[in-house]
């Protein structure tokens, strides 16, 4: 073993002492007369291509080296010599076939080598045709080469093509606008009395600055940018100072003082491209071949088709000879975790619209999917719905974006530490990013007080960010009173929708003024939408559970009725839980907002509460999740997007230099959920409910149901009306409750009703 290892370096050595001799051969003559035979031979075998041949040996020469004792005829070097054989070809073919040798011996094309190659190919396929030829086996020799298939040379060459294209693009541009900023300062000097403000409707009291947040090195506090009435607004290129036309002002209405609003840039989130953790060649084929071995040795015989690299997991899809059930290979998921020595390996059988099967083996190192990325990407950039939601990268690393509208409500769960949070933060800023205050406004009820307080004072809230879990369900209570109003004023115009509705509202209060609505309909409306047009509402709980505990039935009414009705209003759920018990995500929330996202459980009955469906017990964690939309067969894994601390901080800066919030001041009055006084119109059974238990001597919620054939929620609400009114008395375990009120002060008390 030790003299083979020997033998192959001396033959490396002496392949890279030809290799330098023949390069410096060709350039000097400080080789003597070895040299210069070197330098005749070289040029009369490859011409204008000798430069190729030494370079060839000293690839050859370390290559032996590196591998010792397998020196052999592989792949790589038949791809190498084939590619010089047609380079070579390739530059003679502009030298005429009958005097093709007599150059070659001279040194001219591609020497002695090209003139046998261009001979054939001239004399059986002419000019054309040896183009064609030669481009084919080029490709062929680049793929035995680099052992990469063809899709993916041809995705490495346009990435860098278009590295390359930005690149002389960017260059370019500096130059241009370095050399017109330089041009421009002794204009900038004449019209400086002119600069820094804005005139809104003629008012000059009413100064507006572009927004500092914009401005990523500020090195100068007090110097602004001029804005004029028909300018856009520019944010200045960190890198370069180059202005970015992608943010364009947003003029806000009357309502807002006359204040331009601009969306913002993707500049404010810090993003470095690193490099990812991409598995390699040979990793996939060991793990291919590991998962087709351990099949076999159950009696599955499969053969691996297609593999696909995500930023968390691999999958390997198969396809099982006819005869295997699916069940099989399913149920052997701890075998294969065990055989491809993994954490998890979940199993996709079969994989939506494909006749294959799916195994999703993790990588050793999760790649992050920052949200700058996403919020950057074409899909995102061109989705028109003011409530566009960036959710991560799929499995094929392709951007995850998907339309709030189209859920209508979501529905998210996963233990502490898996991403949940992450996520909700993500769903926030991918608004924040499409949609100004007058286009969304949002309401965050976040019981923990850590996850969502950083967005108080943003211009898109209702109300600050509710952390009292008591007046959360009082909150929840106002948008569905807002939501009936909503619908009064449909009815009132003929409109189906929130977007049938805003497309009519300018042209309807024109014609017919305010007296077209119903007197008292649109009042509660009018502090959100002066201008006429109803902005999108969107409603984030971040901890449901901490809200079922406090008052169950009336948060899981108020949800159940959003959920069945909102979406046309233009409000829309979006609730979050670390405990997906069912309990917390009873029957009736789950029957209403079909669509769901899990991020990593402890167990497959917390997976199937969320998904109905088995699966996130296996998720990573660290944003691994399933995202399950309506009208889907099945869950799509999903790397959720990361949004570090800094970015949300830049973000809500830069929006708090705009505007200031507009709250909505029946917010503020929302009594706490122990607070809250009952009154006769709250329930029309109070009456016949409290005369029941004074007959019968006793009160119970079981005997109201049997009676008047109600649920148990409303059933117990009732008694619970009745217990704050000093009706009934308090609850005393199996017994029945006390009755504290007389048929008299009954009489008295709902003479009235």
């Amino acid at each position: 073993m030790l003299e083979n290892e020997l033998k192959s370096e001396l033959y490396g050595i002496a392949a890279i002492t030809f290799a330098l001799l023949g390069l410096v051969s060709l350039f000097t003559h400080a080789v003597g007369a070895v040299g210069q035979f070197l330098n005749q031979c070289l040029s009369a075998a490859a011409g204008q291509g000798r430069i190729l041949i030494p370079a060839l040996f000293l690839l050859l020469g370390i290559k032996i080296i590196r591998e010792r004792n397998k020196i052999k005829l592989d792949t790589q070097i038949i791809g190498i010599l084939l590619l010089l054989f047609l380079i070579l070809s390739l530059i003679h073919l502009s030298i005429p076939v009958e005097s093709s040798f007599k150059a070659g011996q001279k040194g001219a094309g591609g020497g002695i080598l090209g003139a046998a190659g261009s001979y054939l190919l001239l004399k059986y396929f002419d000019q054309t045709g040896s183009y064609i030829i030669l481009s084919s086996l080029m490709i062929i020799s680049i793929v035995l080469l680099t052992q990469l298939p063809v899709s993916r040379l041809c995705g490495i060459l346009v990435n860098y093509s278009s590295t390359a294209i930005k690149k002389a693009y960017d260059k370019i541009t500096d130059f241009i606008f370095i050399e017109a900023e330089e041009d421009g300062e002794n204009t900038a000097e004449i019209n400086n009395t002119q600069a820094n403000t804005l005139i809104v409707n003629n008012d000059e009291d009413t100064p507006v600055f572009l927004p500092s947040a914009l401005i990523q090195d500020k090195k100068s506090d007090g110097e602004a940018q001029e804005i004029n009435d028909e300018a856009q607004i520019h944010t200045v290129s960190e890198k370069t100072g180059r202005t970015k036309a992608k943010q364009q002002p947003f003029k806000l209405s009357a309502a807002s003082d006359g204040i331009t609003f601009c969306l913002p840039p993707t500049s404010l989130l810090n993003w470095k491209k690193t490099r990812d953790h991409t598995v390699t060649d040979k990793e996939i084929n060991e793990k291919k071949r590991t998962l087709e071995e351990t099949l076999a040795s159950f009696g599955i015989n499969v053969r691996v088709t297609q593999v696909t690299v995500g930023p968390a997991i691999t999958r390997y899809e198969i396809q099982p000879p006819a005869g295997i059930k699916v069940s099989r290979i399913v149920g052997l998921s701890d075998d294969l975790s065990l055989a491809l020595a993994a954490s998890h390996v979940r199993i996709e059988a079969p994989i939506p619209g494909k006749a294959a099967i799916g195994i999703e083996v993790p990588n050793k190192e999760i790649s992050t999917v920052h949200m700058k990325e996403l919020v950057e990407s074409k899909e995102f950039g061109a989705a028109s719905s003011k409530i566009t939601v960036a959710l991560g990268k799929d499995i094929s690393g392709a951007p995850v974006v998907t339309d709030l509208s189209q859920m209508p409500h979501l529905l998210i769960a996963g233990a502490t530490g898996s991403g949940k949070s992450v996520c909700i933060n993500t769903i926030v800023a991918s608004i924040l990013f499409k949609a100004t205050p007058e286009e969304v406004k949002i309401i965050l009820i976040d019981p923990k007080m850590v996850e969502l307080t950083n967005y108080n004072g943003i211009p898109h809230l209702i109300t600050p960010v509710v952390t009292n879990p008591k007046k959360a369900s009082g909150i929840l209570h106002w948008a569905v009173k807002e939501m009936e109003q909503r619908y009064d004023l449909f009815a009132a115009v003929g409109a189906r929708d929130i977007i049938r509705y805003n497309k009519m509202q300018a042209e309807l209060q024109k014609e017919f003024g305010e007296d077209r609505f119903p007197a008292g309909s649109v009042d509660a409306t009018q502090t959100l939408n002066s201008n006429g047009t109803l902005p999108l509402i969107l409603i984030i709980i971040d901890e449901l559970s901490d809200l079922m505990m406090i008052a169950p039935a009336e948060v899981e009414d108020s949800i159940c009725r959003l959920a069945q009705m909102a979406r046309a209003a233009g409000i829309h759920l979006v609730l979050a839980t670390q405990r997906p018990s069912v309990d917390v995500i009873t029957g009736l929330i789950k029957a209403n907002i079909p669509s769901r996202a899990s991020f990593a459980v402890s167990s497959q009955m917390d997976s199937r509460t969320i998904l109905d469906t088995g699966g996130a017990e296996k998720l990573l964690g660290r944003g691994d999740m399933l995202f399950f939309p309506v009208g889907s067969s099945k869950p799509a894994r999903i790397q959720g997007a990361f949004l570090a601390d800094k970015d949300t901080e830049n973000l809500v800066s830069f929006l708090k230099e705009q505007a200031q919030p507009n709250y909505n001041p029946d917010m503020a009055n929302v009594p706490d959920e122990e607070n809250v006084s009952f009154s006769e119109q709250d329930d029309s059974l109070l009456p016949q409910a409290v005369q029941l238990f004074i007959e019968q001597g006793n009160a119970s919620v079981s005997m109201l149901q049997r009676r008047f054939h109600i649920g148990y929620a409303r059933a117990a609400r009732l008694v619970d009306i009745m217990e704050q009114r000093g009706i009934v008395g308090s609850f005393e375990g199996s017994k029945p409750r006390s009755i504290l009120m007389t048929l008299e002060q009954f009489q008295q008390s709902f003479k009235q009703i």
